[in-house]
């Protein structure tokens, strides 16, 4: 028998009392509510689970099994609730949420090694000396400084808060550390007609590094 997909989509009460109906494209789908199950006790059982459920709560949120230890030990002193009163109020209610909350064990993660590759010697050949390009993003009306560079085409961003010299020059050279930390040397750094104002600074501060309009 094919499984037909089943999709919940604007549950509406409809033909069935007490019933849950949705039908979308010819898909069923029925579902038991509470009130479905208040029907099959009466008026002082129903009741007598409510304070069953209240009194779970009360004293911490145990588990069933505990509570029902509790009730037949007689460690709570005028206790009106029976055993019944409790396997009643899980068919009624479910699982106390609170009380599977506090007993579900967190089980441990397995440990993630991180193996970090280091770079190949035919990259580091080919590409030691790097162009890396430089170029201003505005992004929801936030200013970050983009770079990227040639050939291994490594690209980053970075927040700046004003277009000042002094700014700019400094997240430019923030950058720089990640490409020598692993070898690479910055031989030229290209920029569009926004940075030709740093263009004096960046030469001053570096000895084969410059700046040009692309």
């Amino acid at each position: 028998m094919p499984v037909l997909p089943v999709i919940v989509l604007n549950c509406t009460r409809q033909m069935v009392p007490n019933i849950l109906y949705s039908s979308v494209n010819n898909d069923i789908v029925l579902e038991t509510t509470v009130e479905d199950k208040i029907y099959k006790y009466t008026v002082r059982e129903y009741s007598n689970a409510k304070n069953a459920r209240e009194l779970q709560n009360i004293i911490g949120r145990p588990s069933t099994q505990d509570l029902i230890k509790y009730v037949e030990r007689n460690l709570i002193l005028n206790c009106p609730v029976t055993r019944q009163d409790i396997l009643r109020t899980d068919n009624i209610f479910g699982p106390n949420i609170g009380s599977l909350k506090g007993n579900t064990i967190r089980t441990a993660q397995k440990h993630i090694e991180i193996n970090i590759q280091d770079i190949t010697q035919d990259i580091m050949e080919k590409h030691i000396h790097v162009t890396m390009t430089v170029d201003l993003m505005f992004i929801n009306r936030i200013l970050f400084v983009m770079t990227t560079t040639r050939n291994i085409h490594f690209g980053m961003a970075k927040l700046v808060k004003d277009m000042k010299n002094n700014t700019l020059v400094t997240s430019i050279e923030q950058v720089m550390p990640a490409y020598q930390s692993r070898g690479f040397k910055i031989q030229a750094i290209l920029g569009d007609g926004q940075l030709k104002h740093i263009k004096q600074i960046i030469e001053e501060k570096a000895t084969n590094e410059y700046i040009c309009g692309k």
